[in-house]
């Protein structure tokens, strides 16, 4: 067997060799990740749980890709045609690893991760709602910089002259960019004065509806029709805002209007019983229960009510007024009381006859309606 042929049998068989030790990781790397969460998991003795969970979802799919860069240089080892030692290759392993665990703290830094909840339970951080999303993209913004940053050098660019220059060009972007900015500011007030959080009830001169998403330039707001309106945080910081949600309690009040045949004891008979009505009906806050009669009007007398239900919600505060309407007509019913409703009494007199005239034959028109 000449040298050729064996030289040539020798790099088919790294070749396989490399190829072989690939496909391995590569089909492996699932059960390898699986057997290091399960030693993980006796390690730590099931004492990491929910924040456990949240690392493997987020580094599942970057672990995999540290195992197949790990069977890459080991085959490489084995590999014909290229050395370990290739600066190039290295450079590549190394931007490659920088990338993965990048990768992972990107997917941890999610403003749905456990990650924020969890320092808020261990280090008693009052966290609000409205501050997550904002954390969440800050902190997604300086890890890809880090990584971009160490990749760079890692292929030998230089980043602080790039840094030095984004400052010399500071001004010119201010000034191209002051709307972004005035954005950003009333997201900065918005979060400070914190008038609402995400999933509240808001209103204002130019929208109605709930806090969807808070971002640096704007905020969304998904009205009750369903569409989603995004408003300028500068916008939205120099409005009067309303937050419904805030409401401890939800208020009802109108005027009922009795005929003015309705005796006076029919009357109290009614206020009496509505104030019952109210003071122990389970869904009316009992702080301020107002029943009274209250003035006389054109089409009868009027009472006024004035009163809370202990639900904030739309469609249950609906439903309570609703009940508390058909009982005050069920005891307008029983107590045979009517509803004054809008009438005039017109009253027509007939004109004098004259003197040769006789007021008999005149018809009368007296007629009231």
């Amino acid at each position: 067997m000449s040298w050729e042929v064996l030289i040539s049998y020798n790099y088919l068989v790294d070749l396989v060799v490399s190829l072989t030790i690939f496909l391995l990781f590569f089909i492996l790397r699932k059960y390898i990740l699986r057997y290091v969460y399960i030693f993980l998991l006796k390690v730590s003795r099931g004492r990491l749980n929910g924040l456990f969970h949240q690392l493997r979802s987020s580094f599942s799919l970057p672990i995999q890709g540290l195992i197949l860069i790990v069977g890459v240089y080991i085959s490489v080892g084995y590999f014909p045609y290229l050395e370990q030692t290739n600066a190039l290759f290295l450079h590549m392993i190394r931007s490659s690893v920088i990338f993965m665990i990048g990768w992972g703290l990107f997917n941890l830094s999610s403003s749905s991760s456990a990650l924020f909840s969890k320092i808020n339970e261990k280090y008693n951080m009052k966290i609000d709602n409205i501050l997550i999303p904002l954390f969440s993209r800050a902190l997604r913004f300086i890890i890809i910089a880090i990584s971009l940053s160490v990749i760079a050098q890692e292929f030998g660019y230089d980043v602080n002259g790039f840094v030095a220059g984004l400052g010399i060009g500071g001004l010119a972007f201010a000034l191209a960019a002051k709307d972004a900015l005035a954005n950003m500011f009333g997201g900065i007030i918005i979060i400070t004065e914190k008038p609402f959080t995400i999933g509240d009830w808001v209103q204002t001169p130019s929208v109605e509806g709930t806090i969807e998403d808070i971002s640096f330039r704007s905020t969304k707001v998904r009205t009750f029709a369903q569409a989603l309106v995004t408003v300028p945080n500068a916008t939205l910081s120099n409005e009067s805002i309303t937050n419904w949600s805030k409401m401890g309690k939800r208020q009802i009040t109108f005027n009922l209007q009795l005929t003015y045949d309705t005796t006076r004891e029919k009357i109290e008979t009614i206020i009496r019983q509505v104030e019952s009505l109210l003071k122990n009906h389970p869904e009316v806050h009992p702080e301020t229960i107002l029943v009274n009669f209250n003035q006389y009007k054109e089409n009868g007398v009027e009472i006024f009510l004035y009163f809370f239900t202990k639900t904030t919600e739309w469609g249950k505060y609906l439903k309570v007024r609703e009940d508390i309407n058909l009982q005050i007509y069920s005891l307008l019913e029983s107590e045979k009381v009517t509803i004054a409703l809008p009438t005039r009494k017109i009253l027509m007199e007939g004109k004098k006859l004259e003197e040769a005239g006789d007021r008999s034959t005149v018809p009368d028109y007296s007629r009231s309606f």
